[in-house]
């Protein structure tokens, strides 16, 4: 989890570090370490929401200007899209229209090999090639599909055309690949793209408002801080706009601090899923200690942390939390030409236990 040091740490600050602390000192803590995120990692700018301290911001929203990151600012999530996607497939299991432990291709024939369960997928225990490992996603060769709008078999293809990794269920290996096979299931089984089924399961009952799937949109909507990717000189580019399809259910959801906010606490305290698959969401296995489905799980020797992170170019995002304390987080790092998260795992390491 790449960014993963960020939010700790201001869950630290907000709940273990300064635990005697008033919450107006704690909620200074939390801005004196956004802005030393900002300053030692090249930031352009991080937004942050702490539950029960509130919104907190540092750095700018757009490179050679000196306005602020807004206040609950839109912002590529990358990957956070999975846990939305997840649910929405434990949801169609506990409704008994999709088998976890059933192979895909019963489903959608011939799309993958014919052992890998719906199960491996979420949990990336597979084996399936990351498309993405074959996609120009490097300085030099991101402008070339930066505008271009992919097919999610498309994407799939690139995936079945290599040799599966390992032997299905036998070892955890992320692959947005996986994502992108759940997208097509819940198409295939509710007769609408997965979009949709986000929409109406998950973003319209929590009046997620100004969370979007945008599909071949290349707009970031509402205010919002600009990201930066670097071009083959290593001169950062502005990428705010671009085809996020390539990311697919794996990663093309754009949110705010508060939705992935309001989504986390939904998902940890059992608001949208059953019993049964409310324990299988967060149920690992010695394959994949540390990913239950959709979800990372994050052991630390104070706590244990759920949620997911997720990078795009311009942008690194993360909500993290725990069912205890109901505490969730995310943070919008519009990076300078830097991969987000830079040297945040250091950070988690030494601060939060």
């Amino acid at each position: 989890m790449k960014l993963v040091a960020a939010l700790t740490a201001a869950t630290l600050l907000a709940t273990a570090g300064v635990a005697s602390a008033a919450p107006a000192g704690q909620q200074a803590a939390v801005q004196r370490m956004l802005d030393h995120l900002a300053t030692s990692t090249n930031a352009l700018g991080i937004q942050a929401r702490v539950t029960g301290l509130g919104e907190f911001r540092s750095g700018v929203a757009e490179l050679g200007s000196r306005k602020p990151v807004p206040h609950n600012g839109t912002f590529r999530i990358g990957s956070v899209t999975k846990p939305f996607v997840a649910t929405v497939a434990l949801q169609l299991a506990g409704e008994g229209r999709l088998g976890l432990d059933t192979p895909v291709v019963r489903y959608l024939p011939g799309l993958v090999d014919d052992r890998i369960t719906v199960r491996e997928l979420l949990q990336h225990t597979s084996g399936l090639y990351d498309y993405t490992d074959a996609l120009p996603l490097d300085p030099q060769g991101f402008p070339s599909i930066r505008y271009r709008t992919f097919d999610p078999r498309e994407l799939v293809a690139i995936a079945t055309s290599r040799p599966l990794g390992f032997e299905p269920g036998t070892q955890h290996s992320y692959s947005n690949t996986n994502y992108v096979v759940v997208g097509l299931l819940i198409e295939k089984i509710t007769g609408r793209p997965y979009a949709w089924a986000v929409e109406q399961r998950i973003l319209r009952p929590l009046k997620l408002k100004d969370t979007v799937v945008p599909g071949n949109d290349v707009d970031l909507p509402g205010p919002h801080a600009h990201g930066y990717f670097p071009d083959a000189a290593g001169t950062p580019v502005d990428v705010t706009r671009l085809n996020p399809s390539w990311g697919g259910a794996a990663g093309e959801m754009i949110s705010t601090t508060r939705d992935l906010d309001t989504f986390l606490d939904a998902l940890l305290t059992g608001r949208l899923l059953k019993p049964e698959q409310q324990k299988e969401l967060t149920r690992t296995t010695p394959a994949s200690p540390d990913y239950g489905l959709g979800i990372s799980i994050l052991g630390l020797s104070c706590a244990t942390l759920y949620g997911h992170d997720g990078t795009i170019p311009g942008y690194g995002a993360m909500m993290i939390g725990t069912s205890a304390k109901r505490v969730t987080l995310s943070v919008n790092d519009a990076a300078n030409g830097r991969t987000p998260g830079d040297g945040y795992l250091k950070l988690v390491e030494s601060v939060f236990c």
